[in-house]
């Protein structure tokens, strides 16, 4: 499919974005969230150029296509967002930070330990471009507060995470390791980015277990069972289940530091147990941050200020992931 122009150009400079990807969550989140954070949509990228079109006219972008090569050649593009399927990911990112590109790619980074090491030698070479992951969680209002409130205890935390998350078919292609990934490097990585932004603190150790084979349960590695260790003596358990009910709460953080305990109930509503002058924060519709991640992102990009979250803390994250996830499905066997 030849690009289509789809109106006026915007004018080149800092902040102009392609997109590769037009799915559910690039048209119902990440493109949105771009447009609210003030960016100008250059072009759109899908397969096979219906949903660019689509999502195109909606949003205003110049152009829609399905050619990636011409958005991450074109010199009038300086930024990139990457949400494709998950196994395209990591040669996106190293295509467009070869391009010149800042990037942002919404999780996973990569499925693999080669991919993370060749991403990581790119980006050693180009300290000058952004490279953002879409670990949205750790930008949510309530978690901010959460940070807030924790940041002057120095006594080692406690953080149980609790994740609902659902069946979804085996067969889907995010269970595939060699698509998605499975729902642990798929998925699961939001918490450990999360766990890991509110411990403060690198991760030293790691381990998984993922439920045992049984006739009714089919081999995935979404019902599992990850425990990680931090520099400071923090611990943090992530149980990742999708074997629950639809009726609990889909996400919940608990954090159990220096006599006082936070919980946060998905996203919605925020309590505290043993801190003087705060109790709850309830918000009347849920937010996972999704809105500020990108807004962070695009104002650190466009001016030119250091990136929101640390390199090697999402290198960090991104290994822990890949090999927890290899843990759980050692654990199956």
């Amino acid at each position: 499919m030849r690009r289509v122009a789809l109106g006026g150009v915007p004018r080149a400079g800092k902040g102009v974005v392609g997109f590769l990807g037009a799915g559910n969550y690039a048209g119902r989140v990440l493109i949105p969230a771009f447009k609210a954070a003030g960016a100008s949509l250059h072009s759109v990228v899908s397969g096979g150029g219906v949903s660019a079109v689509h999502f195109g006219k909606k949003f205003g972008f110049g152009h829609a296509t399905t050619d990636t090569a011409a958005v991450l050649n074109d010199p009038a593009i300086d930024t990139v967002v990457i949400a494709t399927r998950h196994d395209a990911h990591a040669a996106q990112v190293l295509g467009a930070l070869r391009a010149g590109k800042h990037v942002f790619c919404e999780k996973p980074l990569c499925l693999t330990l080669a991919e993370l090491a060749q991403i990581e030698s790119e980006v050693a070479q180009r300290p000058d471009q952004h490279l953002m992951v879409g670990f949205n969680r750790r930008f949510a209002p309530q978690v901010a507060k959460m940070k807030a409130l924790l940041a002057p205890i120095e006594a080692p935390k406690s953080i149980i995470i609790t994740v609902n998350a659902g069946e979804i078919p085996p067969d889907h292609w995010t269970q595939d390791p060699a698509v998605g990934g499975g729902r642990i490097i798929g998925e699961a990585c939001h918490f450990i980015d999360l766990a890991r932004f509110l411990a403060g603190h690198p991760i030293t150790a790691h381990h998984a277990v993922a439920m045992g084979r049984h006739p009714s349960v089919p081999v995935t590695d979404d019902k599992a069972i990850l425990t990680l260790q931090f520099a400071d003596g923090s611990i943090a358990t992530i149980q990742y289940l999708a074997n629950g009910d639809k009726g609990f709460p889909k996400e919940r953080v608990e954090v159990f530091a220096a006599g006082r305990v936070l919980q946060l109930d998905n996203f919605l509503k925020l309590r505290s147990w043993g801190w003087k002058g705060f109790s709850t924060m309830n918000l009347w519709r849920q937010d996972k941050g999704q809105m500020a991640c990108a807004a962070a992102f695009y104002a650190n990009v466009t001016r030119g200020a250091a990136p929101v979250i640390p390199r090697d803390e999402l290198f960090e994250v991104a290994r822990c992931t890949i090999e927890v996830a290899q843990l759980a499905r050692l654990s199956e066997q």
